[in-house]
């Protein structure tokens, strides 16, 4: 790579060129806070065939705020027999909506369309998903920022991710996964809220978005840390409606986004003897000399654009300074340009 500055070249080091990787974390949610606490469906989409099994949810009433409103998370419950939606055929037992969904689900997070969601040793055959809007968590989400308050009648259930308290992360086919328990901030409270005959209350999968809950442990008391959502699995149940009736009664839902900006860091020396003189042809005469008398023994140049170019010539991007650089033979500079990617 080179810098061309009044009509010269100057090639770059090696040593010119270095390369930096910055972790960027930042609230999930539009409103720019680390906790929702308020959440909004749409009518016609909770009234339609869809809102059965599957909402979307806001951070403010898209029918009063339709400018200002956006999807935050989709909520979608799953079952591996068909259960909790009608099938898509009458007297089709176990084709549904919802049998769909469980698919759906197992196949992205395992990449194998005959495993089945597994909760520490228990299988669970109904399962609710909050998937975080991708324009939401940009990367990824981050590990340890998971508090989700669900709310049942005088019952609170407080679930987190166990990232702060394994040592090896599992890892399938959707990347990272860590269990859903009853905490905060990444660690397990101690003693409460586990259900070990059900297994963990579900899965947290950072590098896709995803939070799987097991439905059958949220439907189990667990003593001081537990709730009964009361998933049904008729064919029109609002199993749906009752884990987003639990999640607005929390009233509480802190979850943060994970970036990895690469930075290229380029520094452009100007040493005390170069760039001193300019090419621009309004400084030249047309006999070809230099038209004011100061630029032959005491020139002075202004930086104002560095171009950079690779070996053929082709300009491959421009840096433009903040404000001219004075330049004579008393002065040199350094310029450090950041190329994020």
């Amino acid at each position: 790579m080179a810098l061309k500055a009044a009509g010269a070249f100057k090639r770059l080091d090696s040593e010119d060129i270095t390369i930096s990787a910055e972790s960027i974390v930042a609230p999930l949610w539009s409103t720019d806070q680390s906790v929702l606490t308020q959440f909004f469906t749409s009518s016609g989409q909770v009234a339609s065939n869809t809102g059965n099994y599957f909402y979307e949810v806001y951070q403010s009433d898209p029918e009063i705020e339709s400018e200002t409103s956006y999807v935050q998370v989709d909520l979608a419950y799953g079952h591996k027999l068909g259960s909790g939606s009608a099938p898509y055929d009458t007297g089709v037992v176990g084709k549904s909506p919802t049998s769909t969904i469980y698919g759906q689900y197992r196949t992205l997070i395992y990449g194998d369309e005959d495993v089945n969601f597994v909760f520490g040793t228990y299988e669970s055959e109904g399962i609710y998903v909050i998937n975080a809007e991708r324009a939401r968590y940009k990367e990824k989400l981050f590990p340890g920022s998971l508090n989700l308050t669900l709310t049942v009648g005088s019952n609170t259930l407080e679930l987190t991710d166990n990232s702060r308290d394994v040592t090896t992360v599992a890892f399938v086919d959707g990347g990272r996964v860590y269990d859903i328990v009853s905490g905060s901030d990444g660690l397990p409270y101690s003693g409460t809220g586990f259900t070990p005959s059900l297994g963990s209350y579900g899965k947290f999968l950072p590098d896709i978005g995803i939070i799987v809950l097991n439905a059958d442990a949220l439907d189990a008391t667990t003593g001081a840390g537990g709730i009964v959502l009361g998933t049904t699995l008729t064919e029109s149940p609002n199993n749906i409606g009752r884990l987003y009736d639990a999640v607005s009664l929390g009233a509480s839902t802190s979850l943060k986004s994970e970036e990895t900006i690469s930075s290229n860091y380029i520094f452009v020396r100007v040493r005390n003897g170069e760039y001193n003189y300019s090419t621009n042809p309004s400084n030249i005469t047309s006999s070809g000399e230099l038209r004011w008398d100061v630029m032959i023994n005491s020139p002075q140049a202004y930086i104002t654009t560095v171009g950079m170019y690779n070996d053929t010539n082709d300009l491959l991007a421009v840096a433009k300074l903040s404000r001219p650089l004075l330049k004579d033979f008393t002065k040199e500079a350094l310029v450090r340009i950041k190329l994020d990617y």
